[in-house]
């Protein structure tokens, strides 16, 4: 199958492109940028002597008739201008961006400060959180693909809130980033002398992806309040941890939580439980398509300790846009995904 990558240039795009390098089915015909046109090689110096593509700008007539699915790339507030056209074609359409996240317009305008697409578009995306919408990823023709901190969140909480094991009041989120995921634009809080031996909060109880979590949650249990939850930026390159607070609400062990979550996750191949007194650290998933999770229940407090890490290019972007593209053909999910963490 012919793939383009409309936003190339971006962190996101340049993992697509070096994931769909080696996929066995999803073969790179073209790669586009709002940019200037030159080699790919000479914005990812990187691919020197791997590739020789020329960065195109963006013709969506001309995509449309070589290629067979989209990975759009672009930042939110862009996408949204492209999706449409392609949604009128049988191209399929993978969107990285936050753009048909939400389903009401009006909390998207408030949280993105963009101008929703139509209800109608909305309604003919699938949520990709790609272990709970399987089925409906399988059929699906476009795929809003969710967000890093929204994919780390919602796997680590998803079993005791689909059982109503929690108090719907008490969800609180630690989340925290590498630097990549802000993505390649120059920001003065983005430079060496600023992230080097610090930490920082940011977008304090106002990250755009706290109504996509609360969206997702909702479905799962109707009487979930909204959560507190905020981000930290780590002074790494890549990775997030989400570290998840919850209230039991009946008697609970470490050990029956576990079965919980492993029985629950059984036969999903990217997300890893960890044996008791065990908890993961970012590094252990860098550069591959896992989620791991390690759980803990304080029985003196009643509450629980979920500690959900993943890579936010891989499967907080990327690999998780790779994996509903796998899906939604009939492919093994785990096709081109099959990629050791990089350690140390």
């Amino acid at each position: 199958m012919k793939a383009s990558i409309i936003g190339t240039t971006g962190y996101g795009g340049g993992e697509l492109f070096r994931i769909l390098h080696h996929h066995p089915v999803f073969n790179i015909h073209s790669v586009h940028t709002t940019r200037d046109e030159l080699p790919i090689y000479e914005e990812f110096p990187h691919l020197t002597g791997i590739s020789t593509m020329q960065l195109e700008h963006i013709n969506l007539e001309k995509i449309a008739k070589h290629t067979d699915i989209v990975f759009i790339a672009a930042p939110s507030g862009v996408s949204s201008k492209i999706v449409p056209f392609f949604a009128e074609t049988d191209i399929q359409v993978i969107d990285l961006s936050g753009d048909l996240r939400l389903e009401d317009g009006e909390m998207y305008r408030k949280w993105y400060k963009h101008e929703p697409v139509s209800k109608g578009l909305i309604e003919k995306a699938v949520y990709g959180l790609s272990e709970w919408n399987k089925e409906e990823i399988k059929k699906a023709r476009i795929i809003a693909n969710p967000g890093c901190y929204s994919t780390a969140s919602l796997l680590g909480l998803a079993p005791v809130v689909k059982e109503n094991w929690i108090d719907p009041n008490m969800i609180i989120i630690d989340a925290k980033s590498g630097a990549s995921g802000a993505g390649r634009s120059v920001s003065k809080n983005l430079l060496f002398s600023e992230i080097n031996e610090n930490f920082r909060i940011y977008k304090v109880n106002e990250h755009q992806h706290i109504p996509e979590i609360e969206q997702q949650l909702n479905k799962w249990n109707h009487g979930i309040s909204p959560i507190s939850f905020n981000t930290h930026l780590l002074p790494i390159t890549r990775g997030i941890m989400a570290t998840i607070y919850v209230k039991f609400t009946g008697q609970m062990s470490t050990e029956r939580l576990i079965d919980l979550y492993k029985a629950q996750y059984e036969g999903h191949p990217f997300v890893r439980i960890r044996q008791q007194g065990n908890f993961p650290s970012v590094k252990e998933v860098t550069g591959s398509n896992y989620c791991d999770i390690g759980l803990h229940v304080d029985e003196r407090t009643g509450r629980g300790t979920i500690v959900s890490v993943i890579d936010n290019l891989m499967k907080g972007a990327a690999g998780q846009a790779v994996q509903n593209a796998n899906l939604m053909n009939g492919l093994d999910e785990k096709m081109g995904l099959e990629i050791i963490p990089i350690y140390p």
